[in-house]
C-alpha cells in the first residue's frame, strides 16, 4: 500500500512549488475510514526536506476536538517520533465556534447565491474560516471520498467548508442540502451544495492541492493528487462505483450496525442518511449501536429542544423555526428522513429507531423509536434479503439506493 501512496504523491508534489513555502495538511477526524496514517507519513517525508514548516489541522466541522494523544494515534505517530523527527510539526484542532480563531474571506452575493442555489435562496452569505489560512502559502487536503448527504459526495474542498469553516456558510450549505433533501443529493457529485462550497474554497487567500483516497473498507482502491478539483473528480467517480448499492427493490426493513467511530447520533446519523434510499415506503431503519450514549456535545442541547423532524415540518413552521441554527435543523430532517406535514400532522416516509445508550424516556423527547439494544440479536436480521429485510455490518459509508431514488439529481 505505501509503494504506490509514494509513487503517486512523489508524482503528484514533483510539479508543486515547495521550497521555502509554509504547508498546512488539512486532515479529517476519526468519523472516516481511511489509511491517514501512511499517507500523511508518505506526504511529510516528500514535504519537510524543502518546506519551511508542514503542519496539521485536524477538519473537525463541528465535531469535537481531539487531544493531542489522539491527534497522534490517528496519524500514526510514536510519543518518541513526536519527540523527534515530528517535534516541529504543529498539531491543530479547528474551532468553529471560536471568533478568535476565524477570519473572514469575503462574502458570497444575494445574486450569486441565487444562482448557486437554483433560485432556493436570494441571500448573501458570509464565508469565514480558520485564521490559520492566512499563515500558510499551501493547503494539501488529505482526506477520502464517500457518498455524502449533504454534498453528495464528500472530500475535496468539503475538508475546508464546513470542515474549517466558521458558522454561517456551514449552517446556511447544510440548511441548502437539507431543503433538497438527502435521496435526491447523496450519490450525485455536481449538486448546488457543492457548488457553494467551491465558490467559498476560491475565496481562501492560498494556494490549494488535494490527495484524495478512495477506501475499499479499511484498504486503499484508489489515492487522485493534484489540483483539488480535478482530484476529487477522479475520486468521486470512483466513489460512485465503488461505494454505492443499487438494490433491485426496496427494503421494509434495515438492520444498520453503527461502527464505533461514529460515538454520537451527530455523526450515527449517517446509518439513516445512507440507507434512506433503499427502504421502502412506511419501512423502517434500526441505528443499531450500543456503543452510543451521546447525541451531541456541540449541539445536544438544540437538538433536545428542537428534536427530530421532516423537513416539511419545519418549512411549514417556519416563523417558529428560521431562528434556530439551520445546521441542526439540517441534521434533524436528515435523521427523520423525508416526509409530509398537513394540517398539523407529521407523517415521516420512514420510522427511525434508536437502539443505543441513548434511553427510551430521550428518544421520545427527540421524536424517534427506541428499541433495547440488549434485547435484540443482530444474526436475526441476517441474510433475510428475500423477506424485505437487509442487513448492513457497518453502516454509514456504503450507499445503498433503490430505483425510484437512483435518477432525482437535485
Amino acid at each position: 500500500m505505501e509503494i504506490d501512496i509514494q509513487r503517486i504523491c512523489a508524482d503528484a508534489v514533483s510539479g508543486w512549488t515547495i521550497r521555502g513555502r509554509r504547508i498546512l495538511l488539512v486532515v479529517p477526524d476519526r468519523t472516516r475510514t481511511c489509511p491517514l496514517a501512511a499517507l500523511f507519513r508518505v506526504m511529510h517525508n516528500l514535504l519537510a526536506p524543502e518546506a519551511a514548516c508542514v503542519d496539521v489541522m485536524i477538519a473537525l466541522g463541528t465535531h469535537a476536538p481531539l487531544p493531542e494523544e489522539a491527534i497522534l494515534a490517528h496519524l500514526g505517530i510514536t510519543p518518541e517520533e513526536r519527540a523527534g523527527m515530528f517535534r516541529r510539526v504543529k498539531l491543530m484542532n479547528h474551532a468553529w465556534s471560536d471568533p478568535a480563531q476565524l477570519t473572514s474571506v469575503g462574502a458570497i452575493p444575494a445574486a450569486e447565491i441565487a444562482a448557486l442555489s437554483g433560485d432556493r435562496f436570494s441571500m448573501e452569505v458570509e464565508v469565514r474560516v480558520n485564521r490559520a489560512v492566512r499563515d500558510y502559502d499551501l493547503l494539501v487536503v488529505l482526506g477520502p471520498v464517500f457518498p455524502h448527504e449533504v454534498a453528495g459526495f464528500s472530500g475535496g474542498n468539503k475538508y475546508f467548508f464546513p470542515g474549517i469553516s466558521g458558522p454561517e456558510v456551514l449552517n446556511f450549505f447544510h440548511w441548502l442540502g437539507a431543503v433538497i433533501t438527502n435521496p435526491r443529493i447523496i450519490g450525485h457529485a455536481r449538486t448546488p451544495v457543492r457548488a457553494v462550497i467551491d465558490r467559498a474554497a476560491a475565496m481562501i487567500p492560498a494556494e490549494r492541492k488535494a490527495v484524495c483516497m478512495v477506501v475499499d473498507g479499511h484498504i486503499l482502491a484508489g489515492l487522485y493528487a493534484g489540483e483539488v478539483d480535478e482530484a476529487w473528480s477522479r475520486a468521486a467517480a470512483h466513489s460512485a462505483r465503488l461505494h454505492v448499492r443499487e438494490v433491485a427493490r426496496p427494503f421494509h426493513t434495515v438492520f444498520a450496525v453503527c461502527p464505533p467511530m461514529y460515538d454520537e447520533l451527530w455523526t450515527a446519523g449517517k446509518c439513516m442518511y445512507k440507507s434512506e434510499p433503499a427502504v421502502a415506503d412506511g419501512g423502517r431503519v434500526i441505528i443499531y449501536a450500543p456503543h452510543l450514549h451521546e447525541v451531541c456535545q456541540a449541539h445536544g442541547e438544540a437538538i433536545f429542544r428542537i428534536g427530530y423532524h421532516t423537513r416539511d415540518y419545519f418549512l411549514k413552521q417556519w416563523d417558529r423555526f428560521h431562528h434556530e441554527p439551520w445546521g441542526v435543523l439540517a441534521h434533524s430532517t436528515h435523521v427523520k428522513g423525508i416526509g409530509t406535514y398537513e394540517n398539523g400532522v407529521e407523517q415521516p416516509r420512514v420510522e427511525v429507531i434508536l437502539a443505543s445508550r441513548i434511553s427510551a424516556v430521550d428518544c421520545r423527547r427527540l421524536n424517534l423509536g427506541y428499541l433495547d439494544p440488549d434485547a435484540l440479536r443482530p444474526d436475526d436480521y441476517r441474510n433475510r434479503e428475500s423477506e424485505g429485510i437487509l442487513f448492513i455490518p457497518r453502516a454509514g459509508e456504503l450507499l445503498y439506493r433503490a430505483p425510484a431514488f437512483s435518477e432525482t439529481p437535485p
